[in-house]
């Protein structure tokens, strides 16, 4: 199944047309190198959480976005050899020096799918989830997933993916991990629904929240607390060679 590189990165509201623009120039340079598949989505419906949330996990300041994004790989070893490759391209150097962001407080990670139901090519609108999870409780997790998975299809969605951490490092600063406040013996999972548009999204929900028969049965298998989610306009998506306005 697909492996994905999942970031979550702080980019002042100012700088969101640099920042799509920085992100469509370098995407013929990813491809390159190996990328499958590049998704950047623009901070539209995130929330402010209790006790995480999108803006606490890259210490999002007053006047700043957080963009959701994404590469898809074949695999883990197409993606490490897509890594070894960038690391010594020069080209990426010279990106670097002119980041439309603070990279210090952008946390990335490998995740391996474990549910993938959909379409490759996406839509409008993206929810995305990152989600602190058990490591006894994987299996029981998928399960769940999965079968959520059939009932967001059901309503709309395009695409579901849910991916679990595989090669994800502790930052200095930000990183997964203290994102969700993940204790010993937990790992994290980074999930997206893909969308035609947000009205699909927002009527999908209403119905999905009213469904009895998708209610918890019993103790869900992670956190729901330190869980945290929103909603992101897809803003670049190599797989349609689009940019949206």
């Amino acid at each position: 199944m697909t492996y994905f590189e999942g970031f979550v990165v702080p980019v002042p509201q100012a700088n969101q047309d640099e920042y799509r623009r920085h992100a469509t120039e370098a995407a013929p340079m990813f491809k390159e190198l190996g990328v499958k598949r590049m998704v950047e989505s623009w901070d539209s419906d995130v929330p402010e959480g209790k006790v995480t949330d999108f803006r606490k996990a890259v210490d999002a300041r007053d006047d700043e976005k957080v963009v959701f994004s994404w590469f898809e790989y074949p695999d883990r070893q197409a993606r490490d050899s897509a890594n070894q490759k960038m690391m010594s391209d020069p080209r990426m150097e010279q990106m670097g020096a002119n980041m439309p962001f603070d990279g210090k407080r952008m946390i990335m990670g490998g995740f391996e799918s474990i549910v993938e139901e959909g379409a490759t090519a996406g839509g409008s609108y993206t929810d995305g989830f990152i989600v602190p999870v058990p490591e006894d409780n994987r299996e029981a997790y998928r399960a769940m997933a999965a079968k959520m998975a059939g009932a967001f299809r059901q309503h709309g969605a395009n695409r579901v993916v849910e991916a679990i951490a595989d090669d994800v490092s502790k930052g200095q600063v930000t990183d997964f991990y203290r994102a969700t406040r993940a204790v010993d013996g937990e790992t994290v999972v980074f999930s997206f629904i893909e969308w035609p548009d947000k009205k699909t999204r927002d009527d999908a929900w209403a119905r999905i929240m009213a469904d009895e028969s998708l209610k918890p049965d019993g103790d869900m298998p992670f956190s729901g607390q330190r869980m945290f989610w929103g909603g992101f306009d897809t803003i670049v998506d190599t797989a349609r060679d689009t940019v949206e306005a």
